[in-house]
């Protein structure tokens, strides 16, 4: 019997992987599920990690790897607390733009939970996010916004290690 190539089986494939602690970057995930005969990009994997509550963190050796977080769906501000606890590396901000660092393959996941705060009006001071690798720009609203808005990532980080 074969595995149907819908993007539930998809999930469901990704997330056993995950759970056997076999997966270290999304381009693994890509090749293995290309391998596996899904026809995916980086983008969906992407989006697939974030639908299943996936979170990149370091295994005991320090390798990055990832983990599904047993609380997605959680409310906007909860995710990006614990995803900004385990991914931000470093922070800069000048005028209104504030730059995120993160392990690489973690800045879109970053963004990407900071984008649906700032939608659902829980970070109401970011207009949007730019993710590249390992970089996230995050816009404030406000000209000299970005100071602020890396005090509040910073204490959200710090608040979810208590």
């Amino acid at each position: 019997m074969s595995t149907p190539h819908t993007k539930v089986a998809r999930q469901e494939i990704i997330k056993d992987w995950i759970t056997q602690g076999s997966i270290h970057s999304q381009i693994e995930i890509v090749d293995r599920l290309k391998n596996s005969g899904f026809d995916v990009t980086q983008a969906t994997v992407s989006r697939d990690l974030e639908e299943i509550g996936a979170v990149r963190g370091r295994d005991s050796q320090g390798d990055p790897n990832y983990r599904i977080n047993q609380e997605a769906g959680d409310e906007p501000l909860s995710k990006v607390s614990r995803l900004i606890s385990d991914l931000l590396v470093d922070v800069k901000s000048s005028g209104n733009l504030t730059v995120l660092r993160t392990p690489p393959g973690g800045a879109q996941l970053l963004a990407s939970a900071l984008d649906r705060a700032s939608r659902a009006g829980t970070i109401p001071e970011i207009i949007g996010t730019i993710a590249g690798d390992d970089t996230v720009l995050v816009v404030s609203s406000q000209a000299d916004g970005a100071e602020r808005n890396a005090q509040l990532l910073l204490s959200l980080a710090q608040s979810e290690q208590i």
